[in-house]
């Protein structure tokens, strides 16, 4: 697995519960060091392993923790660059869910060795859409499915949405847009602005 992958979920760990902590789930999980390297790439039996001693540590479904992942990339500020990868898809939530399709390209132009699981987006009805995660990362789905709702928050909108399980070749997003305009948005400019 691509190390920034690892160090996405150990920069999640650490924020959110403690580097001392940390250290123990590398522990638990048997890896020499403190931590990954984000331009290495990991066997997945590594990586497994650390997603394992992050969910016992925690004592929480592994289902729920690859949610907080993916809400954390997107929400928290270290991460900023992320976040305007993903908002670069569109104006509105609408636009940036009809950029999904596009998104493991836009993220190969920036890391062009870190390979995403192909996405597929079906509006059903207006307001209603399934995401399909191809295989590729396990537990990517509900990574997504935090992304989605960060996402949602960051646009204001309001949207429902259920993991569906594995159909159609991969994993499968429900997600059902109630109000466009639910709530004020986090602002967003083109231009990245120095400080």
């Amino acid at each position: 697995m691509h190390g920034l992958i690892n160090c996405a979920i150990q920069s999640f760990f650490c924020n959110t519960y403690s580097e001392a902590r940390w250290l123990a789930v590398m522990r638990r999980a048997g890896i020499d060091g403190a931590g990954f390297e984000a331009m290495l790439v990991y066997d997945d039996e590594v990586s497994e392993s650390m997603v394992a001693a992050v969910c016992d540590e925690l004592g929480r479904p592994r289902d729920e923790v690859m949610e907080d992942i993916g809400t954390f990339i997107v929400s928290h500020p270290s991460l900023e660059a992320l976040r305007r990868l993903l908002r670069f898809g569109g104006v509105t939530y609408i636009d940036f869910l009809h950029s999904l399709d596009d998104l493991p390209d836009r993220v190969q132009l920036a890391v062009s060795d870190l390979v995403l699981p192909d996405l597929e987006l079906r509006e059903h009805t207006p307001g209603l859409f399934s995401l399909t995660c191809k295989p590729g990362l396990p537990g990517f789905g509900f990574v997504m499915m935090g992304i989605l709702r960060a996402l949602a928050d960051d646009y204001g909108a309001l949207v429902i949405l259920d993991h569906r399980g594995q159909h159609d070749g991969g994993e499968v997003i429900s997600i059902a847009l109630i109000e466009t305009d639910y709530a004020e948005g986090r602002s967003f400019d083109l231009g990245a602005r120095s400080a």
